[in-house]
């Protein structure tokens, strides 16, 4: 999932960004974007650390040393 398509954060940021600065309502706002995308960040980390690294190409017999066929 590519993230910076998405039409929420897309929204989420283009309102964040346009609104009047300083007032508490807006770095309320910030805060919680902020913890969303740090949320989003360390999820999309976990999952990619879960995946299972490929198999190491063969080192010995005729099959498998060039070419890593798994799928």
């Amino acid at each position: 999932m590519v993230i910076t398509n998405s039409p929420s954060v897309d929204a989420a940021v283009g309102n964040a960004s346009s609104s009047t600065p300083g007032t508490v309502g807006n770095a309320a706002g910030m805060m919680v974007l902020r913890k969303a995308l740090d949320t989003q960040a360390a999820g999309a980390a976990a999952l990619i650390s879960a995946l299972p690294q490929p198999p190491a190409l063969a080192t010995e017999g005729h099959l498998g040393r060039n070419i890593n066929a798994y799928a």
